[in-house]
């Protein structure tokens, strides 16, 4: 085995095996360092709702098809004001038909989504997979990277994606620097059966503590965020299994008619961190380790896909023009792409979390009135649909239509631009 690549990409997550196989697509011979998948009881029991340019460059890599099967369409998103204010707003249901599409989205079992990418990886002739307990350094040099495995073996690069997480030891070895945050919240997940169906809806409570969303999942069963307060998160986590079904029964206030069996719960603490760069010194950032945002508006699997699809393009784009893929015209160009969509949700999601938890009665009545406005005022509902969807006006080649034969046109063609830049994904 060479243990020389054009890029490395560390990190075996969703957002990291996704990048490895853009960077293949566009060209480029891929290490991926990664320790080996978890399958069985210690498989990640979350899902993630994915919006169409997510589930487009599912396609783009050949691995929707094996995904479709155990996900649900997302048809409508309901929000059901449940925050106990003086001005208590009506509730807003966003029907994809509104905009013209059939679905917003799909929400996709998150240990199916590493399987079937991890797969596609296996199959790819230009990725190599380098199991690995981790990466224990990170050196980089005016021409190229050097990555030391804890097993102690070295391996050269031009480019590291660094999709390592909210810890990245790739981001230390880059120098870039980050701004964190932390909320006085928890998110507990899970899934469960219902008597009800979900009619492919996605609702969300907005309660004080933060908002309380169920997202449809095959037949009659819904995936789970519940976001409290710390103590209150780990309370509900700690019931019994009839106990928590009678909380929950409560909090949906019937939507869902009689709860049955409920899978293992999990609590996770909600804070948010973004780089103050995507890209310095050979390093791409990639997922969590670039951005960190709460499970509220299910932005951030999403923002990390399409990471690795930006990523891919810049790549094409330094290949074709005979460049090294690791220069500073190539991270130049990937953080310029990538610094507004993620600095747009982040903001968002970090405003619409802060009005629910404010105590402040103006922000309340402000948040009120927002959602009253989306009810009754159809071009605006209209807008903040498209706003909440398509992240920016630039697309990725991949987050398209047929983007893998964009983006192979656009590894040939020095200089060459994918019509799907300029459109929605």
């Amino acid at each position: 085995m060479s243990k020389r690549c054009a890029v490395a990409v560390v990190g075996g997550g969703s957002a990291g095996l996704a990048a490895a196989l853009a960077a293949a697509a566009a060209g480029a011979v891929v290490g991926l360092f990664a320790p080996p998948a978890v399958q069985g009881p210690g498989a990640d029991n979350r899902t993630a709702a994915l919006f169409a340019g997510s589930i487009e460059l599912l396609k783009n890599l050949s691995v929707w098809d094996r995904l479709q099967p155990v996900s649900a369409p997302i048809s409508a998103i309901r929000i059901i004001d449940d925050s106990g204010s003086l001005l208590r707003a009506p509730e807003v249901l966003f029907p994809a038909a509104e905009v013209d599409r059939d679905v917003f989205g799909w929400n996709v079992p998150n240990a199916a989504l590493v399987s079937a990418l991890t797969e596609a990886v296996a199959a790819s002739p230009r990725i190599v997979r380098i199991e690995t307990r981790g990466i224990a350094t990170v050196s980089t040099a005016t021409e190229g990277v050097t990555l030391t495995s804890e097993e102690g073996e070295t391996f050269d690069a031009r480019l590291v994606a660094g999709a390592d997480g909210r810890k990245s030891l790739c981001r230390t070895a880059a120098g870039i620097e980050t701004q964190s945050w932390a909320y006085d919240q928890a998110a507990l997940t899970t899934s469960f059966l219902h008597a009800r169906p979900h009619h492919d809806v996605s609702t969300e409570f907005h309660r004080p503590a933060g908002p309380l969303t169920t997202v449809p999942l095959p037949g009659r069963a819904s995936s789970l965020v519940w976001v409290e307060r710390p103590a209150e998160a780990q309370r509900l986590a700690a019931l019994d299994e009839a106990g928590f079904r009678a909380e929950l029964e409560a909090r949906l206030q019937g939507l869902l008619g009689t709860i049955g069996d409920i899978r293992r719960r999990s609590v996770f603490p909600l804070s948010g961190l973004s780089a103050r760069t995507f890209g310095q010194n050979r390093v791409a950032l990639v997922g969590e380790a670039a951005h960190v945002i709460p499970p509220i508006g299910a932005q951030g699997l999403n923002l990390g896909l399409r990471d690795g699809a930006a990523l891919a393009d810049c790549i094409a784009d330094a290949l074709a023009e005979g460049r090294d893929p690791g220069d500073a015209t190539t991270l130049e160009a990937y953080t310029r792409l990538r610094r507004g969509d993620v600095a747009s949700r982040i903001a968002a999601v970090d405003i619409l979390n802060r009005s629910l938890i404010s105590g402040i009665l103006p922000v309340q009545f402000a948040r009120g009135l927002g959602l009253v406005a989306l009810k009754t005022v159809p071009a605006l509902r209209r807008q903040a649909i498209r706003e909440g969807l398509q992240p920016s006006p630039e697309i990725a080649s991949l987050l398209a239509p047929g983007g893998l034969a964009l983006l192979t046109q656009r590894a040939r063609s020095p200089g060459s631009r994918s019509p799907a830049r300029h459109s929605a994904a």
